[in-house]
């Protein structure tokens, strides 16, 4: 199971560069589980025992098995993830020609580590919107292949750059993607049009906008002497999306189960499609109903909120508070902060403590040191948002908001398990 679920991983890692493609990614497993798309602007015909799914801005997505218990009688069991990453996104004027090399400009999205962006063969995806025979139109496309690079600058030419270095965005990150013969210019619409024919034979008679990413080429892989870890871009946080998904769809037809997955995290989920916004609220109201009864059945439910979390990296300890170390391979983390920066409480904490204890799952417990700041995740927006009881937990990595990031081999499937358990759980907090 747990080399089936690695593997599982990386393929769902490979398919999704971007938050669209994540989210087309679930919608196709889901898909092929047997879960029906609802569409947002049209009247929904749901029935208990019915699976559904909704996605919104081609970015976020909420998957819900209405079990053949009523939500009212037993709520509704939650698991909530991001499908978004730090990146570098491309600037809707981009073209640069430098000293005879196209180059595009970039912004940064979200607190990304940058350094660890030199040097690496990178791919681009993305969302392009373009009129097509008079008419708007918008897909997904993935240039696949490594088309640009951001070339370290030589030591001979900056002996201070292992003493470290501020790395400024606007001059030093302009991915290089040719180099051009004198006077030559080059339309980066036109290169978009050509891809959308490429990938999607499809005629753009104009490329209107689009939303692109570039992405490391450099597949994820099981790494280590013993095959110990887990190396991949975007684990923070499409692991926690893929551990959800492959929760749900093995979960029974009893309970009231949903998988939350929603854009924007990494900048404060402040959006249509964010956590902050209106979309699960707007979702599960149509499903369950409004009025005193959507207010009992959230009273009975539980979101596990599902972010990756700081494991102690060997060669800086001292960043972590000495009784709150949690060890890659050593199961999942029970995230929790007193200023509400996770919305962990006694009692939710408590239940997925003993959720894991009844399935042999290894468990662990984060707090963050005194004298340093601490993170946040979509658990308090949620709880905030909707009054439902919620647990931050996560799996341990290294290298968070890098370019490629690092997590245990085995803490996969001990998530899985519980939050397998979780799903098929007959009494929650």
């Amino acid at each position: 199971m747990r080399e089936a679920l690695n593997q599982g991983l990386i393929d769902f890692l490979k398919a999704s560069p971007t938050p669209f493609h994540a989210t087309a990614s679930l919608a196709a497993r889901l898909e092929a589980a047997g879960y029906v798309r609802l569409d947002e602007r049209e009247a929904w015909h749901t029935e208990p025992g019915g699976r559904y799914y909704v996605t919104r801005n081609d970015s976020s997505l909420i998957a819900v098995q209405l079990g053949r218990r009523a939500p009212l009688d037993g709520g509704l069991r939650l698991v909530g993830a991001h499908t978004d990453s730090p990146c570098l996104r491309v600037k809707p004027q981009p073209e640069l020609v430098r000293n005879g090399f196209w180059q595009l400009g970039v912004e940064v999205y979200g607190g990304a580590l940058l350094a660890p962006w030199f040097d690496r063969d990178l791919s681009l995806a993305g969302r392009v919107t373009f009129s097509r025979d008079g008419q708007l139109d918008s897909r997904l496309i993935d240039f696949r292949a490594p088309i640009a690079v951001i070339p370290s600058l030589a030591i001979h030419l900056n002996r201070e750059a292992n003493k470290g270095w501020a790395i400024n965005p606007q001059t030093e990150l302009p991915p290089l993607l040719a180099q051009l013969p004198v006077d030559a210019s080059r339309d980066f619409r036109s290169l978009l049009a050509e891809q959308l024919e490429r990938e999607h034979g499809l005629r753009a008679e104009r490329v209107l906008d689009f939303e692109l990413s570039f992405y490391d080429t450099q597949a994820a892989a099981v790494v280590g002497l013993e095959q110990d870890f887990i190396a991949g871009a975007r684990l923070d946080n499409l692991l926690s999306c893929y551990a959800g998904l492959s929760a749900l769809l093995a979960a029974g037809e009893e309970e009231n189960c949903a998988l939350v997955c929603t854009d924007h995290e990494e900048v404060g989920s402040c959006s249509a499609c964010g956590a902050d916004g209106p979309f699960l609220e707007q979702t599960l109201r149509r499903l369950l109903g409004d009025g005193e009864a959507f207010v009992r059945t959230l009273q009975r439910s539980l979101l596990v909120s599902a972010d990756n979390a700081h494991g102690v990296h060997p060669n800086y300890a001292d960043r972590h508070d000495g009784n709150h170390g949690p060890q890659l391979n050593a199961g999942p983390v029970i995230k929790i902060n007193n200023n509400q920066r996770y919305a962990s409480n006694s009692e939710t904490a408590g239940f997925f403590r003993h959720l894991c204890q009844q399935q042999g799952v290894p468990v662990q417990s984060f707090v963050t040191r005194s004298d340093l700041g601490c993170g946040s995740t979509i658990g308090p927006i949620t709880s905030s948002q909707l009054g439902v009881r919620t647990v931050d937990i996560g799996l341990p990595t290294f290298a968070m908001h890098s370019i490629r990031e690092l997590a245990g081999s085995h803490d996969l499937a001990h998530l899985v398990k519980v939050l397998g358990a979780f799903y098929q759980s007959a009494e929650l907090v």
